[in-house]
């Protein structure tokens, strides 16, 4: 068994990779090192609408009561919410059982610990050595020693929905919108938000069956949204991924807000209300050269940090920044919450449109985002580092870097969470850049695969 955990908790093929055994074992282990000073730890867990998550959450839930902890399950809500909720339940940890993005076939579990923030890397690499080991943590205790499984004490949704809307304070009543929940995490909680706040709401990606979460639908796969935005002459469209931390949006001409955009107009709204602070921002390696130059542009800076949110969100906490984000969508408002949340970002994108007297789409165009082009090669999991020390495809990123030279740049980096290499070109021309990256990512698959 190789490493467990990616940049996102430990993930893979339910009942293949990702198995009830290796879930109930990271019950245990998880519950025994987020917890070593308590003797009843409490753990909150929810998830998404995978047909997988009840297998999961029993086999997680059993390890976690093996070591004496008790359980509180909250059925499906979005990740975010577990970070929101683990603190007003005041519980130990919080687990969520979701892939994210991925397909219905895979599936996920990640930590959060009793402030609601995700885990850093030596405790997860405490309870990973924990498992590696065949360490039992428990030997087998009896008796009343064992947990239980608890009922939440209130409506756990409500309470989350109540906190998205304390966020927000413009009037949204009568806005014409259109969610996308992907058939996932918010396909219930965004839709009461929306409604408890007076939009005039039509809701797509909203009949999960367990298998199409994420399935031509919400963040990754806007053009169901794009039409539905378009035929409701709606005012903007927003798209939520499978567990709810990630936001696309749509503007009222059918357009593609991306993540890089969305944190350039929030930060603008932040700015001018006093709340940037630091003037900074917080984006990853992967952000346009445009986010950067409109950052710039509105007299702020930009911290940039390796891919993935969990970076982002420790450069936070150093400098002291307000927002930070994605191009995926994954954008983290720390003056309100711990995490990445799709709902919330689509409630503060909303109110930096209407503070701003201006229409979506005017506020997209006036970011001018360079031409960007991404390629995955599919390589086996072992050889997704060998890259880097390859002669040959050394040479062949170093023609790339000087062919483009002054009017874009190359990332190649290992995904954290999938068995790919993600080649990434920026520069003016779309074609150009379409087939250098395609050479790119064919000779790794060639090479790594």
């Amino acid at each position: 068994m190789g490493r467990l955990f990616g940049t996102d908790g430990v993930r893979g093929v339910a009942n293949a990779e990702l198995t009830p055994e290796l879930a109930f074992k990271l019950g245990k282990a998880g519950a025994y090192v987020l917890s070593k000073d308590k003797t009843r730890p409490v753990v909150l867990i929810g998830k998404d609408t995978r047909l997988s998550g009840d297998m999961l959450e029993d086999a997680l839930s059993a390890g976690i009561l093996a070591v004496g902890g008790n359980v509180i399950k909250v059925g499906v809500l979005p990740t975010p919410a577990i970070a929101y909720l683990v603190r007003t339940y005041q519980a130990d940890a919080g687990v969520v059982i979701s892939a994210s993005h991925n397909p219905f076939e895979y599936n996920g579990i990640k930590f959060f610990n009793g402030d609601g923030f995700k885990l850093d890397d030596s405790m997860e690499d405490e309870i990973e050595d924990i498992i590696l080991r065949d360490i039992d943590v428990n030997s087998h205790i009896t008796g009343d020693k064992l947990g239980r499984c608890l009922e939440a004490d209130d409506d756990a949704m409500d309470r989350y929905a109540k906190f998205l809307e304390s966020t927000i304070d413009v009037d949204i009543k009568g806005m014409k919108l259109v969610l996308d929940c992907a058939n996932g995490a918010a396909y219930s909680v965004a839709a009461k938000v929306y409604s408890e706040l007076g939009a005039d709401i039509t809701v797509i990606g909203n009949k999960p069956n367990g298998i199409n979460i994420n399935d031509n639908c919400g963040s990754t796969h806007t053009e169901k949204l794009q039409a539905e935005v378009v035929r409701q002459d709606a005012f903007l469209g927003l798209a939520y991924d499978g567990d709810a931390d990630r936001l696309i949006a749509v503007d009222e001409k059918g357009r593609v807000i991306d993540g890089d955009k969305l944190i350039c107009i929030c930060a603008e709204m932040m700015k001018a209300k006093g709340l940037l602070t630091e003037n900074l921002v917080t984006a990853t390696v992967m952000s346009n050269i445009g986010f950067h130059k409109y950052i710039e542009k509105i007299d702020a800076e930009v911290e940039v940090t390796s891919v993935g949110d969990r970076y982002v969100l420790e450069s936070m906490l150093k400098t002291g920044c307000s927002i930070g984000g994605e191009q995926s969508g994954h954008i983290i408002f720390l003056n309100h919450t711990t995490t990445g949340d799709g709902i919330l970002s689509s409630l503060q994108l909303l109110q930096a449109v209407l503070l701003s007297g201006k229409k979506p789409s005017e506020l997209s165009d006036a970011i001018d985002i360079f031409p960007q082009v991404l390629r995955n090669a599919r390589v086996k999991s072992e050889n997704k580092q060998k890259f880097e020390q390859d002669a040959i495809v050394k040479q062949a990123i170093a023609n790339v870097e000087s062919e483009i030279k002054g009017v874009g740049r190359v990332l190649i980096r290992p995904s954290g969470t999938e068995p790919l290499v993600r080649v990434m070109i920026e520069g003016e021309d779309t074609d150009h850049i379409a087939r250098l990256a395609e050479d790119l990512a064919v000779l790794l698959t060639k090479r790594f695969g």
